[in-house]
């Protein structure tokens, strides 16, 4: 099997099991200590896999299992075979679905003699850097207009339990790889395995899985394989980018599920915790991930993250270290999606470093920014019309209230993953078209027709066909 020249050289040596703790492993040495990072096999038939974590003195290592510890024991050997934890890369990983240690978990027939690489890589060069600011269009109105997206950049999907993330995270990569003929990197942490089977087979009847790869690293297994899923679904991103100069969408769902596993590692390793019990090395940790994620001259990784909420509170240590590596911020909003107004975004929360004039232009600046004053004008009239009623607000104010209204309902659509569930065909909306239906609302083009003929639409012409249909 080859191996890429990056890989440290480790001399191959043995040792001996001296203490079990759940999933975390000391072993000794006589010679050779492994360094960190170093990938040990043990167990009867070298099934149990192992990573050094720490090196306790000349003679010990500490470790956290990648597996199950069931059967292991003291004096048991461990052998280093000079490597570090690697996965597949190569095109022929397109299509496919792997675990962390790179085997093929679709029931397909497994690869062979592939090139592997280490999961443990530096982040790119800052001469390799691209410093251009480019936008990077998803087709969802609501994004597209308010919330840019950066290529090559980071952004952040917040929202508590079933808030729809994982939806809009798939309807993403739906729109995406077929309009950028990119390649899609999906990477679940902490996933369900209810929800990897649906993506898969809604991928695959979407016609986007030959251009896709996914890697799981679910609930059910030991904290050390769903802490390191994401530097192994890394190293695939990056070979696309870096060797096949292709641009990547690398989605990853839940990286709050990432900083957990983290916490769970480093309460196991006997660490003290620092606030609401999270690992004292979280920041380190999370910025050794991110930083990965970069637009280089060869291509660019751009990255979507879901962060779950705990509590739906943005003020969280996790929330708020993961907004500091992001370069758009999309809130999901409980309430919203109580009113069904999906997808479920805050716009008023949400925010992206994109949104000045002269990266997205002044006239979707300007649009951009009215759209939002009016949104925020609404919110304070909020309390006034449940107090006193509509009437009671100058005609001014109402006027604000109605566009308000219609904007607020423009701004959800239907999607085409959702076809199943909602029996309203999904749409993708241009970026053109989406700043020509918010200016014309803007305009009071559009305040005879009722604001239900805005609910679930695409294109804003689609109003008129919708407010004639309620008519007959």
């Amino acid at each position: 099997m080859k191996t890429i020249s990056n890989q440290k050289s480790i001399a191959f040596t043995q040792g001996k099991i001296v203490s079990v703790r759940s999933s975390v492993v000391d072993v000794r040495f006589e010679n050779n200590l492994p360094p960190i990072n170093s990938l040990l096999l043990t167990g009867r038939n070298k099934e149990i896999f192992i990573e050094v974590l720490s090196q306790l003195d000349h003679n010990r290592v500490r470790c956290i299992a990648l597996t199950p510890t069931q059967g292991l024991a003291r004096g048991m050997v461990a052998e280093s075979q000079g490597r570090e934890l690697t996965v597949p890369v190569g095109k022929s990983i397109l299509g496919r679905m792997f675990d962390v240690f790179g085997n093929t978990i679709d029931q397909k027939e497994p690869l062979a003699n592939m090139e592997r690489r280490n999961i443990h890589q530096s982040p790119p060069h800052l001469t390799k850097r691209s410093t251009k600011s480019e936008v990077y269009e998803t087709g969802i109105k609501a994004i597209d207009v308010l919330i840019p997206l950066e290529r090559g950049g980071k952004a952040g999907l917040f929202g508590g339990a079933g808030v729809g993330k994982t939806v809009l995270l798939t309807e993403m990569i739906r729109n995406m790889i077929g309009d950028n003929k990119g390649v899609s990197m999906f990477c679940g942490i902490g996933e369900r395995c209810r929800e990897g089977h649906e993506l898969y087979h809604e991928m695959k009847d979407a016609g986007v899985l030959k251009d896709m790869v996914m890697m799981f690293g679910q609930m059910n297994e030991p904290p050390g394989a769903r802490f390191r899923v994401g530097h192994a679904a890394l190293t695939m991103a990056e070979y696309f980018r870096d060797d096949e100069q292709r641009d990547v969408l690398l989605l990853i769902d839940n990286v709050f599920r990432f900083i957990q596993a983290g916490m769970e590692v480093s309460g196991l390793m006997g660490q003290m915790p620092s606030r609401l019990g999270y690992q004292p090395t979280m920041s380190t940790e999370l910025s050794k991930l991110q930083e990965r994620i970069a637009n280089t001259d060869a291509g660019a990784i751009t990255s979507i993250q879901a962060v779950y909420v705990p509590a739906d509170d943005l003020t969280d240590p996790a929330a708020v270290h993961t907004f500091s590596h992001l370069s758009a911020s999309i809130v999901l909003s409980r309430k919203k999606a109580s009113e069904g107004l999906y997808p479920a975004i805050d716009l008023l929360q949400s925010n992206s470093k994109m949104a000045t004039p002269t990266t997205i232009g002044k006239r979707h600046y300007e649009i951009a920014q009215q759209t939002r004053q009016t949104l925020a004008q609404y919110e304070e009239l909020k309390d006034i019309i449940s107090m006193l009623g509509l009437e009671q607000l100058s005609l001014q104010d109402r006027n604000v209230v109605n566009r308000a209204r219609r904007l607020e309902r423009f701004l959800t659509q239907p999607f085409i993953v959702t076809e199943q569930f909602s029996g309203i065909p999904g749409k993708e909306v241009s970026l053109n078209d989406a700043l020509d239906g918010c200016e014309r609302i803007l305009a009071d083009e559009f305040k005879d027709l009722p604001e239900s003929s805005f609910y679930m639409i695409g294109k804003i012409e689609e109003a008129f066909a919708k407010s004639n249909e309620r008519k007959t």
